[in-house]
């Protein structure tokens, strides 16, 4: 019989390159482990140490965004330290006057709380055959056994004092954010040469400089249009509340600035305000909706075409990565943690730009 020659006979070839499947390495798991346990820790640490870690990280991002003004003065002669005391008077005088505006329709108002109440409940009497069906479907699901005739039950004002200290920083920590911005921005320049000079490689050294380049100049354009956007929101709303006959516009004008500095849900409360200022003004449902439903068109124009317009491309952030950063800082720091998500997000961006390799794969074009 002839032999089958080797390639035919079946049997393998010894130096066979085949591809085989990637192998998880007991390495990686270690690493990935204590890397997550890493997040776990530094999570853990920021809850806990929210009275020092956030005036800190507050006045290290807002002396970031101000640096820009900080060096205009200092081109002007103006020495640094001095140039820092006067940027944080103007933006704390900036605050108070418009803390001013919010702050005395909220003082006429809390002194009407009764009055209001009863106000309100007799406005809500156009409710009554949603609630009675909503009622009716909880006892059919085995919920609350409430009869759909029972009045509408006002709720209590208890919720006041805890909301009022749960958005209202202490004296020591806004002390502390104060003197941190201060010396940030006095001492910015020190800390940048002393950072990039803790690197012995030159290439190093000017990742870390062409990193806190653009940290400082994404930061300072953000918050200069931003403010100039939130700024023309809230002008805007005062005068559609003047407009439509609402009570206080400057004030509700200035809320609507303010709010609109936390995204998304910065909108969405100043909507439910104005929905129950007008429910509350107006003796008809239509007069109280004309200055909220005004201000969803405003608020639709201004997420999609003036900000986008403004803002541009290089700074646009995805809808998704700011709704979950907005979530996350927000249960980790409260409100202020939702003024620093998206400049956190945009710091996070950066240094994924500048730290990833150039030659990491990537995905084939649509």
């Amino acid at each position: 019989m002839r032999a089958l020659p080797a390639e035919t006979s079946g049997t393998p070839v010894p130096d066979s390159k085949a591809e085989q499947p990637p192998v998880i390495r007991r390495a990686e798991v270690v690493a990935f482990a204590l890397v997550a346990l890493l997040v776990i820790a530094i999570v853990t640490v920021l809850y806990f140490a929210k009275a020092f870690f956030l005036p800190v990280a507050t006045a290290f991002v807002v002396g970031t965004m101000l640096s820009p003004a900080a060096g205009y003065l200092e081109r002007r002669h103006i020495p640094r330290p001095v140039s820092a005391v006067l940027i944080v008077i103007a933006a704390c005088t900036g605050v108070a006057f418009i803390i001013g505006l919010i702050a005395s329709p909220l003082i006429e108002w809390s002194t009407r709380l009764p009055e209001l109440g009863a106000l309100l409940k007799e406005k809500m009497h156009m409710f009554d055959r949603p609630l009675a069906l909503w009622q009716q479907l909880q006892a059919m699901l085995g919920g609350s056994e409430t009869l759909p005739g029972s009045p509408f039950q006002m709720p209590k004002f208890e919720w006041v004092q805890p909301t009022f200290e749960f958005l209202s920083p202490t004296f020591t920590e806004f002390l502390l954010f104060a003197a941190t911005l201060i010396l940030f921005i006095a001492s910015w320049r020190d800390l940048r040469r002393a950072l990039i000079m803790t690197f012995a490689d030159r290439d190093t050294r000017l990742r870390t400089l062409r990193i806190l380049n653009e940290i400082e100049g994404s930061l300072g354009s953000y918050l200069l249009m931003v403010t100039a956007i939130n700024l023309g929101v809230g002008a805007a709303t005062g005068i559609i509340c003047a407009a439509t006959g609402m009570p206080n516009p400057a004030g509700l004008g200035a809320l609507a600035a303010t709010l609109n500095f936390f995204p998304i849900i910065g909108p969405v409360a100043t909507f439910v305000i104005l929905i129950a200022v007008g429910v509350m003004s107006f003796s008809t449902l239509s007069a109280g909706l004309m200055a909220p439903l005004a201000f969803v068109g405003l608020t639709f124009l201004e997420g999609h075409f003036v900000t986008p317009t403004i803002i541009g491309r290089r700074l646009e952030l995805n809808a998704l990565a700011v709704l979950m950063a907005l979530a996350f800082w927000t249960w980790l720091w409260g409100p202020m943690g939702g003024f620093l998500s998206s400049p956190i997000l945009i710091v996070g961006l950066i240094l994924k730009e500048h730290l990833t390799p150039a030659d990491a794969p990537q995905l084939p074009p649509d």
